[in-house]
């Protein structure tokens, strides 16, 4: 059993929530039980997942996405009553960590899908490893069929796939997420490839006329590592027992 502030010192500390500018609020965003045994971890807040926290008795909900994002309704009303009274119902902290998440340089989210892509990561292009964002690195040459196979076979997930041109893919650049507007910043750096989550219609044009190959691979599905490795990290320092749950998103 650890104390709740303990185990929050000491995710603050690896992750350093103090230092991004985000859309939400980073850390503990609804307070439950002081002393904590399981820990559940999960992509979002949704209440599918709060509901399996409830049944697997969970003293801690940690995830991705959570709630209070910038302008947001404040009405605690519907949706949003229900899953803030199940939390409360049940004494269930809520631990949420965004773009600190995405941006760590073992637990994060991006590093988190180099390793599951075979990519070899080679820093970030708009700050130090940490504290960036967007990702590049190397792959083992491919075409773009073969890669797109290998997204679907780590990821489950069929990408959509924007042809910016038709030689193999070598050198890629990535974020995880909502990041399709990154894809200008990755095509100054001359990567072959832009790995993301999502796509918007204008992406489709941008890239075929910067030359860079684009790979919406999902952003659910190219953001549940880094949860997961956070709480197996949180379960390692703190004796604690973490499970993991995958709510199917196609998003």
């Amino acid at each position: 059993m650890s104390a709740r502030h303990d185990m929050i010192a000491a995710i603050e500390t690896e992750l350093r929530p103090g230092a991004f500018k985000d859309y939400t609020l980073n850390g503990l965003q609804v307070e439950g039980r002081e002393d904590v045994t399981r820990v559940m971890s999960g992509v979002t807040a949704c209440q599918a997942l709060l509901d399996e926290a409830v049944a697997w008795n969970a003293d801690l909900l940690l995830v991705h996405h959570g709630y209070f994002w910038k302008n947001e309704p404040v009405e605690v009303t519907g949706m949003k009553r229900r899953r803030l009274a199940t939390l409360l119902a049940h004494d269930i902290n809520l631990l949420a960590y965004h773009l600190p998440l995405d941006a760590h340089a073992t637990l994060g989210n991006n590093v988190q899908l180099a390793r599951r892509l075979d990519i070899t990561a080679q820093g970030c292009l708009d700050g130090e490893p940490g504290e960036g964002l967007l990702w590049h690195g190397t792959l083992p040459t491919m075409d773009h069929t073969a890669f797109a196979r290998l997204i679907e076979s780590r990821l489950g997930r069929s990408p959509l796939v924007i042809n910016g041109h038709s030689r193999p893919l070598k050198r890629v650049a990535w974020c995880t997420g909502g990041a399709q507007d990154m894809l200008p910043l990755a095509a100054q750096a001359g990567v072959d490839a832009f790995i993301s989550g999502e796509i918007s219609e204008r992406t489709t044009h941008l890239a075929r006329e910067m030359g860079v190959s684009y790979f919406a691979a999902g952003h659910h599905a190219t953001e549940r590592d880094g949860v997961r490795a956070l709480g197996d990290w949180l379960a390692s320092r703190f004796a604690l027992e973490h499970r993991f749950v995958d709510i199917d998103n196609p998003a």
